[in-house]
Formats: C-alpha cells, structure tokens, sequence
C-alpha cells in the first residue's frame, strides 16, 4: 500500500514527567541505555527486510549486519514551553516521512521543551512488524513497572547478526515457497469454503442473504423471489451500501500530515456508559460520531446518511508462531452523524456493532487475511495501491478509521520517568485521509487524531468538537463534567 504520500507505519507520542529527584536527567541518554539493555527482549528492532528480486516472492526478515541503535534513538524539541500544537505539528512533520527500508522499520525521537519538567517521545514503527496487540506487549518490554526499573530477562547467548543473502540466495528461497504454495493454497481454500458452509446457520448470514435477495428486480429478481411475501421486506430493511457518502476527508492524499491529540477522564466515560447501558466502546464511537456532525455541519458538508468506520480487529489466536507480525482485521459499522440526538447515537452504535459483529464471525477473517500471500507481491502492491487510489477520486467504502485500544492500568516508567498519557498516532490512506485512534492508559481516555493537512488542515477543531461532546452526552446522562480550559 505504501506511496510516496502513504506509508506504513504507527505511532506512538508518549509524555513522562521526569524523576523530580534528578535534577541532571537526560532524557536522550536515559532512553537510549533502557533500549540498549533490552535489545535482545525487543526482536523486531534488529532485523531489516531484504527484498526478493523482481517481486517474486514477499521480502523476508534477516539480522541487521549494520545495527547501528544511534541512528535510531533521536533527539528533537519543541521551544521552552513547548504548548500541544507545537508538539502536535512537529509529531505530524515526523510521521509525515517514510521508514528507511534499508535498515530496521522503526524510529524512536526524545522531544524535550515540554512544560511541567515533562519530556515525550514519539516512537515510529512499522505495521509489517507489529499490530496492535503485538505492539502493546513491545511497549511492556521497553517500559518498566516500577520507577527503579525492577527486573528483566538477561540475554542468555551473544546476539549475532545474519550475512545479507545475494540475489541468487533470495530467488533459490523464494522459489522454494513458491513451489509449496499451490498446494497450500488449496487447502486454505478448502478450509474455509468449510468454515462458511459452517456459518451459513449464522442468523447473521441469513440477514444478509435476505438483503441481497430483497433487493433484486426485474425476471431475476421475480424467479428468485418465488414464494417469498413481498411483506417482509420491511422487516428485512434497506441493504446496506457499497458506498459511503462523501466528506471532505474521502479523497486522495499527500504526504503532508496533521496530528492532534488530547485526553479526558477514563471515569467519566464509565459514567457515561452505565448511564446509558451500554459498553465504553459505544461511547467512544457515540461521541466520535457527535464530533464528527459538529464539524461536518461547520464546513456545510454533513452528509444525509450515517458515515461507516471501519474499526480494526485482532485475529490473533495465541497459536502464531511468530508474535512479531501483523494479524489484525477489521469489522465495517455505521456511524450516526445523521442523527441529531445523542442518546439516540449511542443506541444507533450499538446496534450498528452488534450487528458488524455478527457478520464478522460469521466469516473466517484469520483465513481470508492468509490469502494475500499467494498473490505475486509485485502485482498485489500494485493492486492495492490502484484500488486506494481509486477509492479516493471515485468513492470510498469506508469514510474513516476509529479505532479503540484498551490499555495499562497500573503506572509505567521509562528509566525513572513517569509515563503520564499514550497518545496513538495511526496512519491515513487514498480515500480515508482521517482516522481517530483512542487508548486508555490509568485513568484517562487519550485521544489521537490523524489526518491528511490539506483535507482537514482545521484538525483541531474536530479534535474539540469530539471532546466536547463529552459534555453534551454527559449532559443527557446526568453526568456533568466540563472540560477544562
């Protein structure tokens, strides 16, 4: 998928308070020594793709030779004090630039100016090596538990690099899978034409299949609705589009990026969502939702139906033989920033991921993302990068991606430092130039705005018509809480 406006990376912007009884810590310093210790817990930041000539096969993962952790381990800062949109601005410049795929797909950056004795760093890494399940537990690994840093595993055996394989060893490797993928492909395939034979008795399928049907004319549609009451079609409802409306942010993209970012209380939400009986998620998308109508009113552009989020899901099994990989899918809800209540939004969410659940099951998502690797890399880039771009000048699916992360509940250090808020920074693709990534961290709820800079330059301002409508749902709720100034 990877362009010269679109990259795959994620991001974290991470913000400590150093240790107030060193008044000499050096963040840059502190950080790259509690790397180094753990170089041999933390795989992923040693190894570097080598590609596969002519694309014949995917790129395979070999030792860095040429590790070298100073070229990774960066320093930057914003000017003393250092306000959010500065460091807003400065994490976007910073996201807004590919990895180097000549050396490992990750980047770490110690910003400084910071006020309040405070320090953050940004942290880029590919989503080829980690998703997000894989990347919260490198996160455990790089962080302590305790200010003092307890303990961790010692490395039992000298770490040793891997020689660079010539072009000759890279095409007599891949042609070795080559040769077993047909077979494999085979029995994919047969595993899941039997696991959708399985979820046929999913009432969610039914649903579906019951759209498709209700929606057909003419003869066909006559001979295929044979013995069915026209009655129903009611109950059954519109089916659903293969379309989502327009917005300002569903087009095509550039490199230039915009990033905000801001928390409110993790309590507050709880309240917020017992009040209305329904789960922390359905807030979260309810108030995305109530943001996302305020802004798109502003700028004349709210659509007359519901936007539709795509919503990433981990398909991870505990069976993986490699946890340092990307296994995560997504499910496909609406989102209803067509609907003027906010109680009603919440109940409109629920029902929406109740049912995206429902069909999400009822499909072998761990098997149909196995598929990708038959194809030739070469022609499924290709595609990949053709179908964005079409998606962006012809029409989405999908208008955004949100996505909600359950994090740590006790406090995390790094080299003594306090981590205070993990502010996600995710990426933007060709026809979806916005995506909203929250995660929770203690008691607070942070949220991580991203978005191409040229289709929503005014991102901050959607970043506070979401929070606020924190305050307005509350309101309804009869939880009061007013954001501070």
């Amino acid at each position: 998928m990877e362009t010269a406006a679109q990259f795959g990376h994620v991001s974290s912007l991470s913000v400590y308070e150093r240790p107030s009884d060193q008044p000499d810590y050096d963040p840059l310093s502190e950080w790259r020594e509690q790397i180094a210790q753990r170089l041999h817990l933390l795989e992923p930041l040693r190894r570097r793709i080598r590609e596969v000539p002519f694309g014949l096969d995917h790129p395979f993962w070999v030792e860095d030779p040429n590790f070298d952790l100073d070229f990774h381990v960066r320093h930057t800062a914003v000017p003393t004090p250092g306000n959010d949109h500065q460091i807003g601005e400065l994490v976007a410049r910073i996201v807004g630039r590919p990895l180097d795929r000549g050396r490992p797909l990750w980047e770490t950056y110690v910003i400084e100016g910071l006020p309040e004795n405070r320090f953050a760093i940004l942290t880029k890494v590919h989503h080829a090596t980690i998703d997000g399940a894989s990347g919260s537990e490198l996160l455990m690994l790089m962080l302590d538990h305790q200010p003092d840093g307890g303990e961790f595993e010692a490395a039992t055996s000298e770490w040793k690099p891997e020689r660079i394989p010539s072009d000759n060893e890279m095409i007599a490797r891949a042609a070795g899978k080559l040769i077993r993928k047909p077979g494999r492909a085979l029995l994919l395939g047969a595993r899941t034409a039997r696991d959708l034979g399985r979820a046929t008795r999913n009432p969610a399928l039914v649903a579906a299949a019951d759209h498709a049907r209700a929606s057909l004319r003419g003869p066909l549609g006559a001979m295929l609705n044979i013995g069915r009451k026209r009655e129903d079609e009611e109950a059954v409802g519109p089916p659903p589009s293969l379309t989502a409306p327009r917005t300002p942010f569903n087009a095509n993209i550039t490199a230039h990026r915009r990033f905000a970012y801001g928390s409110v209380p993790l309590g507050t939400i709880k309240e917020i969502k017992n009040a209305c009986g329904a789960t922390l998620n359905d807030v979260v998308m309810a108030v995305c939702a109530g943001g996302l109508r305020t802004w798109l009113e502003r700028h004349d552009a709210l659509p007359e139906s519901a936007l539709i989020a795509m919503v990433p899901v981990s398909i991870r099994t505990g069976a993986e033989t490699d946890k340092w990989s990307n296994r995560v899918s997504a499910i496909f809800a609406g989102l209803p920033t067509d609907e003027p209540d906010p109680l009603q939004r919440v109940q409109r969410v629920h029902d929406s991921m109740v049912g995206a659940k429902q069909l999400f099951d009822a499909v072998p998502a761990e098997a149909l993302t196995d598929f990708a690797q038959f194809a030739p890399p070469a022609v499924f880039a290709q595609a990949m990068r053709t179908a964005l771009r079409l998606t962006g000048r012809f029409g989405t699916p999908v208008n955004l991606v949100i996505s909600n992360v359950p994090g740590p509940r006790e406090p995390l250090y790094a080299a003594g430092s306090r981590l205070l808020h993990y502010y996600p920074v995710s990426t933007v693709v060709d026809g979806q130039g916005l995506n909203i990534t929250v995660q929770s961290y203690l008691d607070s709820l942070d949220f991580g705005l991203v978005s191409c800079r040229e289709l929503v330059p005014d991102l901050w301002d959607m970043l506070d018509d979401i929070i606020d409508e924190v305050s307005v749902l509350g309101a309804a709720v009869g939880v009061h809480w007013k954001r501070p100034a």
